[in-house]
């Protein structure tokens, strides 16, 4: 059965051919780059949070400002689960562009809200509509990728993902610049911003297309099945949901999502309380430190080509759990800068390796619904770390910072145990040569 989603016809016999005409497939990376840059601002959203808790017309508490981004991260799921089914059928040029306009219109929308009365349009906006495009645009690079770079599936998920690591790290330092245009009108900024994304996301997606039907790369052979020996099935997403590693492999990005996305919602103010960074030094921070997320993201899903998956990933869960054990403790703002950053790395080598993992697991021709579906687990995990490490952390007096993070860095822990049981499919072994 051919690839439905296939935007180009005739044979190609080599890397940089499609449709008989030379395609360089390095361009996607780009494109896919460019696109995931822009909906990965979402990181910056810590910058956010402290403007609306100090804003006069919004003084907003803790957990009021973490809403606007739990509901972007909860959203992405249904967006994801959504472009990837329709990316499987329809090609991933549309799915994308489509993904990018909801994401930016979001944006937008939260501009127009000037107060603590207008919560419910920000979360709206910022959280309902442009996470649902997120998720569209998300799952497209990711899935579409994995079909041109066979040979290498690990460093190229984690490029593909790696942009969206990166968004924040131009997005904090120029969105501090808006707000303090207007500091009691912090979502002023949004205009610009969603305008600048729309733009990104188009241009990056504007390239998007599947390879077409006989692709190959050159000098490199495919494993195939065997008359007596395991087989390389292609999992259907039905197919998937019925096996037990597809539940695992959910659970443990789960739980890698809920640890460093606990320290991201808070990391402004923790640099701040802990560290003893100004404001503008902390937004500073905040940008710098999604350099460790966007780069997390390539080095460990390149790493994984090499160690495995799963060593990968109990490698990611251990240093998050003990550095944010280690946090709360860290006076020292060098010091302070070095853990997190550390938990960014972790926390974005996730999404850098869980679509190869997922690959090896399932196989790439359903890969959209496959992990699309799984991202449920950022949205868990992306509603869970917030709103517990809000709580932890209290809205009264100092926040209990060592009671919040230990309880994070233990969860973090405990969750290695699930990487020594998660096995690669029997039918999927012959397919699957990092898993050692």
């Amino acid at each position: 059965m051919s690839d439905p989603s296939s935007e180009s016809t005739g044979r190609a016999a080599s890397v940089n051919s499609s449709a008989g005409a030379p395609f360089n497939r390095w361009v996607l990376v780009g494109g896919g780059l460019l696109l995931q840059f822009s909906i990965g601002a979402v990181y910056a959203w810590s910058v956010f949070a402290k403007a609306y808790q100090e804003a006069e017309p919004w003084e907003l508490t803790k957990v009021q400002a973490s809403l606007p981004f739990t509901v972007t991260i909860a959203m992405i799921f249904l967006g994801s689960y959504t472009g990837g089914r329709v990316q499987d059928r329809r090609g991933p040029r549309v799915v994308a562009l489509v993904g990018g306009v909801i994401y930016a219109v979001g944006i937008v929308i939260a501009s127009f809200t000037r107060g603590s009365e207008d919560l419910w349009l920000l979360i709206l906006g910022y959280g309902v509509i442009s996470g649902f495009g997120l998720g569209v645009a998300y799952i497209v690079p990711i899935a579409m990728l994995q079909k041109w770079f066979p040979d290498k599936k690990g460093l190229i998920t984690g490029l593909a993902v790696g942009g969206f690591g990166f968004g924040a790290v131009l997005t904090s330092p120029v969105a501090q610049w808006l707000i303090r245009q207007d500091e009691d009108q912090p979502s002023k900024a949004f205009l610009w911003l969603g305008l600048a994304y729309l733009v990104m996301s188009l241009a990056g997606a504007a390239v998007f297309r599947n390879p077409p039907a006989g692709y190959v790369v050159p000098g490199y052979e495919a494993a195939t099945p065997t008359a007596n020996g395991p087989t390389t099935k292609e999992y259907t997403e039905k197919e998937a949901l019925r096996t037990p590693q597809w539940y695992l492999l959910t659970a443990i990005l789960t739980l890698n999502v809920t640890a460093g996305i606990a320290l991201i919602s808070q990391a402004a103010g923790s640099a701040e309380g802990i560290a003893g960074y100004s404001t503008a030094g902390a937004a500073t921070v905040v940008g710098v430190l999604a350099i460790f997320n966007g780069g997390g993201r390539i080095v460990w899903a390149a790493a994984s080509d090499y160690i495995g998956r799963m060593p990968a990933f109990a490698g990611m869960l251990a240093l998050q759990g003990i550095c944010l054990i280690v946090l709360p403790h860290a006076s020292n703002a060098a010091l302070w800068f070095v853990l997190a950053a550390v938990v960014y790395l972790c926390y974005g080598g996730g999404f850098g390796t869980m679509p190869a993992t997922a690959g090896d697991y399932f196989g790439v021709r359903y890969a959209g619904a496959i992990y699309g579906l799984m991202l449920i687990g950022w949205s868990i995990g992306g509603v869970i770390g917030p709103l517990v490490i809000s709580a932890l952390l209290g809205d009264t007096g100092d926040p209990d910072y060592t009671l919040g993070y230990t309880t994070i860095g233990i969860i973090a822990l405990v969750a290695v145990a699930l990487t020594l049981i998660t096995k690669v499919p029997g039918d999927r072994r012959a397919a699957v040569t990092t898993d050692r």
